[in-house]
């Protein structure tokens, strides 16, 4: 019986996704944390607390022109409840400085060094106090609770020519040395038992590792037990057989 899903191996760790990948699809809608550089057309309709469209039913819009809050990309602006909206548009108008959270992939489409359209601000567990304690013992941090995928998303951090990707992928380098053998070491040591507790702490790419341990352990029990294959008679051999006893009962 063939399965229904056939695992696509993951690209987070190349220079793009594999949208193939479910994986890959996961973590590229994990949240990143990112500043607008300026103030964007048409996406106030998806954040429209940090838009110019913030507008109550109680509100009257004063007609004062407030281009130092900030500068429209179409059209100058007004004040709505303290706010500055398009003239054209209540809800086109992402304004200029707002902290957001979007998804990996949004991040990566608006991402731009001319145009400065964002800036993209670290999560924490990449930041320098934090790198910190991964060259102090790697082992000891939960890094499923911190980030299910925490070797692909930092990889795909460095995309965004932050001056501490060299830090960022040299940390992510020796955090995964450091957590790798205690890995191989519990899947080869842990047959038939249960190591729900020590995958829990583990990110999606160490589970894979876990996995091919155990399986690697598996087989090799199977074959010292003498259940790796077994040798069976070939169904042509079979035939013949019979047909040679058919021939001479004849």
């Amino acid at each position: 019986m063939s399965e229904a899903y056939f695992p696509v191996e993951s690209g987070a760790l190349g220079p793009e996704e594999n949208f193939l990948s479910l994986d890959d699809i996961l973590m590229s809608h994990e949240k990143l944390p990112v500043r607008t550089e300026t103030a964007i057309p048409r996406l106030g309709a998806f954040f429209p607390e940090r838009s110019g469209g913030a507008e109550t039913d109680n509100t009257i819009p004063q007609r004062t022109i407030n281009i130092a809050r900030a500068e429209c990309i179409s059209c100058l602006s007004h004040t709505f409840t303290m706010l500055p909206v398009c003239f054209r548009n209540p809800y086109s108008c992402l304004i200029q400085g707002s902290k957001l959270e979007i998804p990996l992939w949004l991040a990566k489409g608006l991402f731009d060094n001319r145009r400065r359209i964002l800036s993209v601000e670290l999560p924490k567990i990449y930041q320098e106090g934090w790198r910190t304690v991964f060259s102090a013992d790697a082992n000891v941090v939960d890094l499923h609770k911190m980030g299910p995928h925490f070797y692909g998303f930092g990889s795909q951090l460095l995309h965004f020519d932050s001056p501490e990707n060299a830090d960022i992928s040299q940390s992510l380098l020796q955090t995964f040395i450091g957590r790798f053998r205690r890995i191989m070491d519990s899947s080869q040591n842990a047959y038939n038992e249960d190591t729900s507790a020590l995958v829990a702490r583990l990110d999606e790419m160490e589970r894979g590792l876990f996995q091919t341990g155990q399986k690697g352990l598996n087989d090799f029990q199977c074959w010292e037990k003498g259940q790796a294959s077994q040798i069976t008679a070939s169904s042509l051999v079979q035939n013949y057989k019979k047909r040679k006893f058919t021939d001479m009962e004849d």
